[in-house]
């Protein structure tokens, strides 16, 4: 199977344990986004979060202003923006700024948002944030499409004639993606607009067997509107961590995953932990969770790719701490060089070329053993007798 060139990246949350100095988390997290720059790494997403103690990034803009002065290439985008929570015409405003300092590299995420505390601070009720958040989208792609002055009136927010004030510099505009979860709107809101999808719910249980109906629900959401959506602006996130080996990986981070899962979204944010004896292996088994060697992680994409219904265009790790600083570190380095190659058609060419060899091994290197013999008999000297032990091809001579 060939998947193109597909992007990675992370989904930075970011998730920091309560009780560590939030300053040097932070720097952590500009740090690895320097690395993952200098890995290959296509993209990064960064969350929007004001409560609750462990995602500590309350501007996302703030984040990627500050990761563009320390990277060459990677892109940078909001993980995702809390539309709600916002005037659709300043995060417009914003993003277009971002995108022209950055020369193209700002990429705008759009969500409800994610932590009700995070509502609850506004005076936002849960039930009218997915409605405000698709009022906010819609008259910011009516600004981006730059048409018309835009005048628009809701319970939360009013515009008169309002347009942008820069153009993008990327044209028409910068890469916009919506996330989804568990439920149908995510990839209904995507699909109104053509947009590219962030499927947050793949690394939940029940996850990748359904994402092949979620995106059938932005394609018959895409053509209602008369658009069309792009599998190669989708992308998936999961919870990944890669070592030598299976167990070794496992080792790394089963305390701090179970630290993270009880302590935070549990006793936190009330989500229950589930009751399993290992649940982290039975993630594992059900393939929403990649901890492994080289060789797991790759068969556990492929195995997402495939129930996808048609292949999707990038995946993102959730960028967590479960394990210690060196192996989280190393662990995106192991990706880089083992799993990434699979799929972006790096290795199609040097793995012919090898196996060419091989295959021609004795008509093509035996040959070289007689040449490097005349290249002492014919100045008069006479050949070391073990010449077919060391030379290229001599395996072929000897048998």
């Amino acid at each position: 199977m060939t998947y193109g060139a597909m992007k990675f990246g992370i989904f930075l949350g970011p998730f920091h344990r309560l009780g560590e100095n939030p300053t040097l988390a932070l720097e952590r997290d500009m740090e690895l986004i320097e690395w993952l720059d200098r890995l290959g790494y296509d993209e990064v997403w960064i969350g929007e979060h004001h409560s609750a103690g462990w995602e500590l990034v309350s501007s996302p803009e703030l984040m990627i202003a500050a990761a563009a002065a320390r990277t060459r290439r990677i892109m940078l985008g909001s993980g995702v923006t809390s539309l709600p929570y916002h005037n659709p015409l300043m995060v417009a405003n914003r993003f277009v700024q971002l995108d022209h300092m950055t020369r193209g590299r700002a990429m705008l995420g759009c969500g409800p948002g994610a932590l009700t505390s995070d509502a609850y601070m506004l005076n936002i009720p849960p039930a009218l944030q997915r409605k405000r958040m698709e009022e906010a989208l819609d008259v910011i792609m009516r600004l981006l499409a730059d048409k018309e002055p835009v005048t628009a009136k809701t319970d939360w927010f009013e515009l008169k004639e309002a347009r942008l004030h820069l153009r993008p510099y990327t044209r028409p505009h910068f890469p916009i993606v919506v996330a989804s979860t568990i439920t149908p709107f995510g990839m209904m809101a995507a699909g109104k607009h053509g947009l590219g999808v962030l499927s947050i719910g793949a690394g939940l249980p029940g996850g990748p067997e359904a994402l092949a109906k979620q995106w059938q629900i932005a394609e018959d959401t895409a053509a209602e509107h008369g658009k069309s959506m792009s599998r190669g602006k989708w992308r998936i996130v999961v919870n990944v961590h890669v070592a030598e080996d299976d167990e070794l990986a496992l080792a790394q981070v089963r305390r701090g995953e179970r630290a993270e899962t009880v302590d935070y979204f549990d006793r936190t944010l009330g989500r229950p932990a589930g009751r399993s004896d290992d649940p982290l292996r039975d993630g594992v088994k059900m393939g929403t969770t990649l901890v492994g060697s080289p060789e797991l992680v790759t068969r556990g994409l492929q195995r997402l790719y495939e129930l996808s219904g048609g292949g999707f265009g990038g995946v993102l790790f959730r960028a967590h701490e479960w394990a210690n600083r060196e192996d989280t570190m190393k662990s995106y380095e192991l990706f880089a060089r083992y799993v990434m190659p699979e799929f972006q058609d790096s290795l199609t060419s040097l793995r012919a070329s090898n196996e060419w060899a091989r295959d021609n091994r004795k008509t093509i290197f035996a040959p070289s053993v007689d040449a490097v013999k005349r290249a002492f008999t014919d100045v008069g000297r006479e050949a070391p007798s073990d010449l077919a032990d060391r030379a290229l091809g001599g395996r072929d001579v000897r048998s």
